[in-house]
């Protein structure tokens, strides 16, 4: 099991080479597309599902004083990041419309994984990610239709329904699976944060692979944008989680939150509802961004143990 562990906690690395493997030589991924995207983020939904359990859907009641800031962030500073952003470095529309939906898109899985590695609170990273991804079916499609409805046709119902399939079903079958059968479970469990790290890095390199030249036709601009939306949650979520609770291991925490995304969710979404293939090109960018910020980030935090005592 350790080194199931360490595969798992090496997530970044495998994001990063196989994204450059994609560009290099599509071919490798492009045969994982269409239905087969769907039904991956499916499997990380269910993965996390089986992972969290229903006492961690209780503990975001018990919580919620120290889970609520870190969800209202993930809802407010992002969006409000991707919009300005994208606005301000004058992306075309395609990836500006992108840009916004990843920017409002739940907490990420990989969070979990680099709050453990950031010495960060990581029970209050996966109530938080619980938490986001619950309400996605109504923030993402919300917020992505109020900012970017102006610059294209956005169906906010048809992002609602897609992120109740993708995303609520698998993520409550998860739990209730835990729930019912768990002595079954038990052996499953795991490796299937495994199983969830391999599935987003092959709708990654997927995604990367296709809009290979659109990519390298966008150049530094885009690649700039992602960067300042990761980069900036990242600032702006330690801050604000710092001010807001006063605890070291805490602003950590919802950092990592803030700053990392579902970028598959927004692979998923921007392909069943955009009929531009470039909507999704931002959203697996962000996938590599956040990883390898996230990564960073872990690696400094992680040379000092945090204050994870009460505020006063």
């Amino acid at each position: 099991m350790r080194i199931v562990s360490l595969l798992t906690s090496a997530f970044p690395v495998w994001v990063l080479v196989c994204s450059v493997l994609a560009l290099v030589r599509p071919e490798l991924f492009t045969w994982f597309s269409g239905p087969l995207i769907t039904l991956g983020l499916g499997v990380i939904m269910l993965s996390m599902g089986m992972t969290l359990g229903f006492d961690d859907f209780r503990r975001v009641a018990r919580e919620r004083g120290r889970v609520l800031p870190g969800v209202l962030l993930q809802y407010t500073v992002m969006p409000a990041l991707g919009w300005s952003i994208g606005y301000l470095l004058a992306l075309p529309t395609p990836f500006a419309v992108g840009l916004v939906l990843v920017s409002c898109c739940p907490g990420g899985t990989a969070s979990n994984v680099i709050s453990y590695l950031a010495k960060a609170d990581v029970a209050l990273s996966v109530t938080m990610t619980a938490l986001s991804t619950l309400l996605a079916a109504l923030m993402t499609p919300t917020l992505t239709a109020l900012l970017a409805g102006n610059r294209i046709e956005v169906s906010a119902l048809g992002l609602f329904l897609d992120t109740v399939q993708v995303v609520i079903l698998p993520v409550a079958g998860g739990a209730l699976l835990k729930w019912k059968f768990p002595r079954l479970i038990a052996p499953v469990l795991p490796a299937a944060p495994l199983v969830a790290v391999l599935a987003i890095t092959l709708i990654v390199a997927s995604v990367i692979g296709a809009s290979r030249e659109q990519i390298f036709d966008a150049g530094g601009r885009l690649l700039l944008a992602i960067f300042l939306l990761h980069a900036l949650g990242f600032v702006f979520g330690y801050l604000a989680g710092k001010a807001m609770l006063r605890r070291e291991n805490a602003a950590r925490t919802v950092a990592i939150e803030v700053g990392m995304q579902n970028s598959g969710l927004g692979v998923v979404l921007a392909r069943g509802n955009f009929t531009n293939p470039l909507v999704a090109v931002p959203s697996a960018i962000s996938t590599v961004c956040h990883s390898l910020i996230g990564s960073l980030a872990a690696a400094w935090w992680s040379r000092s143990e945090p204050d994870t005592g009460s505020a006063t």
